[in-house]
C-alpha cells in the first residue's frame, strides 16, 4: 500500500515535468498584447493585438511557473488534449495603480503583454487575476492560432543589438535586454560604456557575483530625439524614445513609462527573460515590477544600488523591506493575508516563507537589537508598513540604500530564480 501511495503523488511531479519544447513550439516568441481596464476593485481584460517575435530567449526546460508571485498569471494550454504547457505568474502597473487614490475615483486602462514560445499548433491562453485574499481567479481566455494571417511579422522598430556580455546559449541562461532612453544619437557611445558599467555593478553584488557565467546581457541601440526624461512637476518634458518619466502615481522619486508597446518593440530586437530601461539622467529615481520591467538611472550617487535593488524586484519578485518612505500606495499587504514576496511575511503561513532558516531558539517576532544583528529573524517592519509586516534581517538592499548587502533569504530568492532560467 505505501508503495502505491508513493507511486501515485510520483505521478503528478513525473508529468509536470514531461513537457517537451519541440512538441509544442518553435524557437522563436509569439507576444499577446491586451488591455487591462478596471478600477480600485474590479478589473477586466480585452484582446489587442498578437505578434510574431524572432527570438526566444526563456527556458526550454522550465516551462511551467514555480514560484507563484505575482498578482497575475496566464496559462498556455494545448488546444486539442487541455494540457497546460506553458505558464508564468507576474505583476504589472495597473496591479499597482488599482492601490492608488486615483484608482478609487476613475477607471483606467493600460497596454500589457505576455510573451511565451511560438506554438506549432493551436492553443487557449488563460488569464487570471488575484483578489484580495491572493486567490486566483480566471478573468478572460483566447485562443490563438498560430498559423493566422492576423500574426503580425512586421518589425515596427527595428533596432541594432550588442552584447555586452556572452555566456552562452539564451536558453540556458538568464537574458537581460538593457534598453536606453534619453540617450540621442551622439550618447550612445555613453550607453555602451553605461552598460558595461551597470554589469560591473550586477556582478558586484552576491548572488550574482558567484552565477555571473549564468547571464548574458544585450543592449539596443534605440536613440532618443532629446537627452534626459520627464520630470512632470518641474514641467520638464523630454521626447525620449520608451517615454520614461518620473512621479508615476505623483511619486517624484518613481521613474516608470506607460509606453508599453514602443518598449516591447523595441525589447523585441534581442532575446531576453528581463527588460531593463536604463534611463540617462542623474536624479534620483527608478522601479521595477515583477516579470514586467526595471528601471534605473544612470549617473546618480545611488545608481548601483537602485540598479541592483530593482532587479531584485523586477526579476526575482522581492518585496521593499523598507516602512518609512512615502509610497502611493493604501493597504498594500493586508494583514489577514500572506503576502507573495518571498522576503516579506504577515506571519500567517510562514511556513511557506523563511520558517526553514531560523535558529530553533530564536524568539518570533525577533527584537531588533544587538544580539540578533546578523541573524536571520523575523524582524516588524517592511512592505511600506512599520507594523504587521516583518522581513528577513534588520538590514538589506531591500530595506536600506546599500551595496551588495542582500539578506540571506533575497539571496536564496534570486539564487533559485537564476537556476530557473538556466536550467
Amino acid at each position: 500500500m505505501k508503495i502505491f501511495i508513493l507511486l501515485l503523488a510520483f505521478i503528478p511531479l513525473t508529468s509536470f515535468s514531461q513537457i517537451t519544447f519541440d512538441q509544442y513550439f518553435q524557437n522563436k516568441t509569439l507576444r499577446l498584447d491586451y488591455y487591462h481596464t478596471g478600477n480600485s476593485c474590479e478589473d477586466s481584460y480585452s484582446f489587442d493585438e498578437l505578434i510574431e517575435e524572432p527570438f526566444w530567449g526563456g527556458s526550454k526546460i522550465n516551462l511551467l511557473d514555480k514560484f507563484d508571485y505575482g498578482k497575475y498569471k496566464f496559462l498556455v494550454k494545448d488546444f486539442d488534449s487541455g494540457k497546460e504547457i506553458y505558464s508564468r505568474t507576474y505583476s504589472t502597473l495597473f496591479s499597482e495603480w488599482q492601490t492608488t487614490d486615483e484608482a478609487k475615483q476613475t477607471i483606467k486602462s493600460f497596454s500589457e503583454t505576455i510573451v511565451f514560445p511560438y506554438p506549432k499548433n493551436n492553443v487557449i491562453v488563460e488569464f487570471y487575476s488575484r483578489d484580495k485574499k491572493n486567490e486566483l481567479h480566471k478573468k478572460f481566455e483566447y485562443v490563438v492560432n498560430p498559423n493566422s494571417y492576423f500574426v503580425k511579422t512586421e518589425r515596427k522598430l527595428n533596432y541594432e543589438n550588442f552584447e555586452v556580455i556572452n555566456n552562452g546559449s539564451s536558453n540556458e541562461v538568464v537574458d537581460i535586454v538593457i534598453i536606453p532612453d534619453g540617450y540621442t544619437e551622439s550618447e550612445m557611445d555613453k550607453f555602451k560604456n553605461d552598460c558595461d558599467k551597470f554589469v560591473g555593478y550586477l556582478y558586484n553584488a552576491s548572488p550574482y557575483k558567484e552565477n555571473e557565467h549564468k547571464f548574458n546581457v544585450w543592449g539596443i541601440i534605440a536613440p532618443s530625439t532629446e537627452s534626459g526624461t520627464d520630470i512632470p512637476a518641474e514641467n520638464i518634458w523630454k521626447n525620449t524614445v520608451v517615454n520614461s518619466q518620473f512621479y508615476m502615481f505623483d511619486l517624484d522619486r518613481y521613474l516608470m513609462t506607460n509606453d508599453n508597446k514602443t518598449l516591447r518593440n523595441i525589447a523585441s530586437n534581442a532575446p531576453y527573460d528581463q527588460i531593463f530601461i536604463l534611463v540617462n539622467t542623474k536624479k534620483y529615481g527608478g522601479g521595477a515590477i515583477y516579470n514586467h520591467y526595471s528601471v534605473c538611472v544612470s549617473d546618480n550617487n545611488s545608481s548601483e544600488y537602485i540598479f541592483t535593488h530593482e532587479f531584485g524586484h523586477g526579476f526575482a519578485g522581492l518585496g521593499d523591506e523598507y516602512y518609512t518612505s512615502d509610497v502611493a500606495y493604501n493597504d498594500f499587504y493586508p494583514l489577514d493575508v500572506e503576502p507573495l514576496d518571498p522576503n516579506l511575511t504577515t506571519l500567517v503561513n510562514f511556513e511557506s516563507k523563511w520558517k526553514d532558516l531560523i535558529e530553533e531558539d530564536l524568539p518570533v517576532p525577533t527584537p531588533v537589537t544587538l544580539d540578533y544583528r546578523n541573524k536571520v529573524g523575523v524582524f516588524e517592519g517592511g512592505g511600506y508598513v512599520a507594523n504587521g509586516v516583518y522581513r528577513p534581517m534588520q538590514d538589506c538592499s531591500m530595506k536600506s540604500i546599500s551595496v551588495d548587502n542582500f539578506c540571506e533569504v533575497c539571496k536564496r530568492s534570486i539564487k533559485q530564480m537564476i537556476d530557473f532560467y538556466s536550467e
